[in-house]
């Protein structure tokens, strides 16, 4: 046990370096964990034992339900409803479109039957969120003609479809799906029972969030991670897509407004992180370098294929009747990235029936690490290549986790009976100098005031001033109340007025004081104080 621990906390130690390398070096993430993955594996340097698909499958399966969940809790959909309809039609109509061609590719040229071809094509036919994410963030590339979101959108929404048109293949060779009606009902039930029951779980889930916030108060990524695994469970016990339903509950949770967003976004942005090491590590470890000489031509002519003629075939095809510029088209065609998701998809077909004649996982496997190694790392060269990049904007407002760090700061001041603010108008209100008041709530209502809005008794007003930019000086620490506390039972006024420290808020319950001379202090008071740093 203690050994296993050990390696565990080895191998995410390396991989963090390594991401930092991969970073520096404009090297795909995916592809640097990977590679620690080989490293520790059979035929590598510690020669870890692994080749248990079924366990791969399983967990691969699970990190594969929280990317894709993050996936959509991350995209800002303001920015991507622009482009909404391209992505789903690339995310759909593409995936299937590149997958066919690939498919055929590998019947006709690679000599694989026709339905083992179509596995393949199915396998790849997605573009990988994880990575398309990491080189956007990483190298702060933002681009033209809101093609930044579009990929967002079209990479985080394309996993399931090419999740459904595996499945579907597969129980085609297993004999499952014999009739064209078991088909049409197979893509029904993966679509309709997806997409409904993802509606049904967001929806719930965003009602919880409005209006039984006290219930889970605390507890808002347990509650998150509930839902993510619900929207995945449901549907797929009734024949449901569900990833395609978690993607769906993760972009509706993600574009409300709820309390607490930016800790679930951090929350979640360091558990995708974790997962996609531990899966990306052990997609490696279950790869055997010493096979990949058998696969190297076909899984390089493939992947070949995929990226000059498969992908440009489905994007101009899709993008040319919107009258996309040359360009735009050229840059989302070099940008299809394999990734995770092909290989998990590669794993749960291996998992499933007997592939040996064509090595379908490590034919996937080389696919997706040369397309890696060779779109990955050139993404940023080709859109400087093809003027695609914009520079008046900043590329992490696509995403919801964004935050412009503003060098400003607001107050809450509440507003009540005989206050000197009651019945007048702000106008001829003598605010402090570079302060101003931005937002009054009157009865859950918000108001953006004007110089004649008045101000009545029971008003919320939220004033903004100037940050600090310098807050030396400030050294803030917290003194429980109890009865026997000298502060117990005195007025602030009754404190000395040179012991060095002010008492600048008081915690009592679930309400936050803001103290006067006049306030007195209580057994259970949590008084936050600033004291003179020596």
């Amino acid at each position: 046990m203690d050994i296993f621990l050990l390696i565990i906390a080895a191998v995410i130690l390396v991989c963090i370096f390594a991401n930092r390398v991969s970073g520096r070096f404009g090297i795909p993430m995916l592809l640097v964990f990977i590679a620690v993955g080989m490293l520790f594996g059979s035929d590598g340097l510690v020669k870890i034992p692994f080749e248990d698909y079924s366990f791969a499958e399983t967990a691969c399966s699970v990190a594969l339900v929280f990317i894709m969940f993050y996936g959509g809790f991350g995209t800002n959909w303001n920015k991507a409803k622009p482009v909404a309809l391209k992505s789903l039609l690339l995310s759909s109509i593409g995936v299937v479109f590149t997958a066919v061609l690939t498919g055929l590719f590998c019947c006709f040229v690679l000599g694989t039957d026709i339905m083992s071809g179509m596995l393949i094509g199915a396998c790849l036919g997605s573009t990988d969120a994880a990575t398309v994410f990491s080189i956007l963030r990483s190298k702060r590339l933002n681009l033209k003609y809101n093609t930044a979101s579009l990929l967002e959108v079209e990479s985080g929404s394309n996993d399931p479809f090419a999740y459904m048109m595996t499945m579907i293949i597969l129980s085609i060779m297993q004999g499952q799906s014999g009739s064209p009606l078991d088909i049409a009902y197979m893509l029904f039930a993966q679509l309709v029972y997806g997409a409904a029951l993802g509606a049904v779980i967001a929806v719930g889930a965003g009602i919880v969030f409005r209006k039984f916030s006290s219930v889970i108060a605390g507890l808002e990524p347990v509650f998150m991670v509930a839902v993510a695994l619900l929207a995945y469970a449901a549907p797929a016990a009734i024949g449901g897509n569900g990833y395609l339903s978690a993607y769906i509950v993760g972009i509706y949770l993600g574009n409300l407004s709820i309390s607490g967003k930016r800790s679930l976004v951090h929350f979640f942005d360091g558990v995708t992180g974790l997962l996609q090491m531990l899966v990306f590590f052990m997609l490696g470890l279950l790869a055997f370098p010493s096979r990949l000489p058998e696969v190297v031509v076909p899984g390089i002519l493939i992947s070949l294929f995929m990226t000059f003629v498969a992908r440009p075939a489905a994007v101009f095809g899709i993008l040319a009747p919107f009258r996309c510029k040359l360009n735009q088209m050229l840059l989302v065609s070099w940008a299809g990235l394999k990734g995770v998701a092909s290989i998990v998809f590669a794993i749960m077909a291996s998992a499933a029936s007997d592939f040996e004649k064509y090595d379908l996982f490590h034919t996937v496997f080389l696919a997706v690490m040369f397309s890696l190694l060779l779109q990955g790392s050139l993404i940023p060269f080709a859109a400087r290549k093809l003027k695609m990049i914009d520079n008046t904007n900043n590329v992490l407002t696509t995403f919801n986790d964004y935050s412009e760090e503003l060098p400003v700061q607001f107050i809450r001041l509440s507003i009540n009976e005989g206050n000197r603010w009651d019945g007048r108008q702000i106008k001829d209100i003598d605010l402090p100098p570079e302060t101003l008041i931005a937002l009054i709530i009157r009865d859950k209502t918000r108001i953006v005031p004007k110089g004649f809005t008045e101000l009545k008794a029971g008003d919320v007003a939220v004033l903004c001033a100037p940050a600090c930019a310098d807050t030396v000086g400030i050294n803030l620490t917290e003194i429980n109340v109890t009865p026997e506390s000298v502060y117990c039972g005195l007025h602030l006024s009754e404190l000395p007025p040179d012991n060095g420290h002010l008492v600048v808020l008081i915690k009592r319950g679930e309400h936050v004081i803001i103290p006067r001379g006049r306030t007195v202090f209580k057994p259970g008071d949590i008084l936050v104080i600033n004291s003179a740093e020596e």
